[in-house]
């Protein structure tokens, strides 16, 4: 397989897991775990396909553009302000959590305190996102490939330990039918890489497909593993930053292996969300490079300085609103696109009204939960 698609298959993988894969295991523990698998397995196939919308979306277009300026050139100016709307709730969301996230994983294996750990990751995190893409894709080939073998080694652990105990998946909560859906929506969040996914194939865009369905199955994998390994260990008892429990269960190695994990997967999410903002800001509002950057690391690490540092909060109110916000955004952008599109893709996924129909409905329910939640 060609080497540039691994590289454009790790900037999805890396932007996708992040802090949601951490969040993941304590709602399908409060929901249950068929409820929770559930919904890995239907929202992850459901944003694989949006994903392949986005990349014929980025095809058929000659200019280059982040998300909201292919929004402004197939649904106008108010379609451009909503996905704008969408993406700074959903990407802010994102990085403040990545901050929150790493702090308390630093503070979890070093006698630091979490504010000081949030900062360590924060300022080299920072300064790779200035440097632009060529520094994030090399960040990323690098910690993607820690990011998998440590999850992989981490649910094989807890799979095989004394600790993990099957009948602790078989408690369903129908009364929480719904909460996995904001953390899992934003769990699989990553359809701002895929035009730095485009970028990063050069001629061979053909290739693009074939990366954006291995950077979709990966995630949807190894989320599904590594909720079950956790719950199946800690049970009620899952932490909102679930490697904290998990590595209290099962002994000091893991305690460690996981929080590396856990900087690991965030850290690749922060280099790749982070450079996306940065571009939207300078590709679609014409910001030179250095404002760009300011605007894109200053405001979530200014949120945190702040006092927003409640975990799953974040995350499950940027899935669920944001995410659900840009998912129906992308479907109605990939209908436009393929009638306004001013490039021959490499590539093309049918527009079947009925599937899009129920992708926008199960959007639409998500946020009206969440808002009433």
């Amino acid at each position: 397989m060609d080497k540039k698609v691994l590289i454009a298959a790790a900037m999805l993988v890396g932007t996708t897991i992040g802090a949601g894969v951490l969040g993941l295991p304590y709602v399908v523990a409060k929901s249950g775990a068929a409820i929770g698998v559930g919904h890995i397995i239907i929202i992850g196939l459901a944003v694989i396909l949006l994903n392949l919308y986005v990349g014929e979306i980025v095809l058929r277009t000659k200019e280059k553009h982040q998300l909201t300026g292919y929004a402004g050139q197939y649904l106008g100016r108010n379609g451009k302000r909503l996905m704008a709307l969408s993406m700074i709730l959903l990407n802010y969301g994102a990085l403040t959590a990545y901050i929150i996230g790493v702090g308390v994983a630093l503070s979890s294996i070093l006698p630091i305190s979490s504010l000081t750990g949030s900062m360590l990751f924060f300022i080299p995190a920072a300064a790779i996102v200035y440097l632009g893409l060529k520094a994030v894709a090399e960040s990323e080939s690098v910690l993607t490939s820690a990011v998998i073998v440590l999850v992989v080694s981490i649910s094989a652990i807890a799979l095989i330990s004394e600790s993990f105990q099957p009948e602790k998946l078989a408690a369903i909560d129908l009364s929480k039918i719904a909460l996995p859906f904001g953390v899992v929506l934003f769990a699989f969040a990553g359809a701002i890489a895929i035009p730095e996914m485009s970028e990063e194939l050069g001629k061979k865009k053909k290739w693009l497909k074939k990366a954006i369905i291995l950077g979709g199955l990966a995630p949807l994998i190894i989320y599904t593993l590594f909720a079950i390994a956790v719950v199946g260990v800690t049970g009620s008892e899952t932490s909102q930053i679930a490697t904290v429990k998990l590595g209290e269960a099962l002994g000091r190695n893991v305690l460690i292996a996981g929080n590396l994990f856990a900087i690991f997967a965030m850290s690749t999410s922060f280099l790749t969300i982070g450079l996306a903002m940065k571009e939207m800001y300078s590709y679609d509002y014409k910001l030179n490079s250095k404002h760009a950057w300011l605007l894109a690391c200053g405001i979530p690490i200014a949120a945190f300085l702040l006092g927003v540092k409640e975990f799953i909060l974040v995350i499950g109110i940027a899935g669920a609103i944001a995410g659900g916000l840009q998912g129906i955004m992308i479907v109605l952008m990939h209908a436009k696109a393929k009638q306004l599109g001013n490039r021959k893709p490499e590539y093309s996924i049918a527009n079947i009204r009925a599937v899009s129909s129920l992708i926008i409905l199960m959007f639409i329910f998500g946020i009206i939960y969440s808002i009433l939640q």
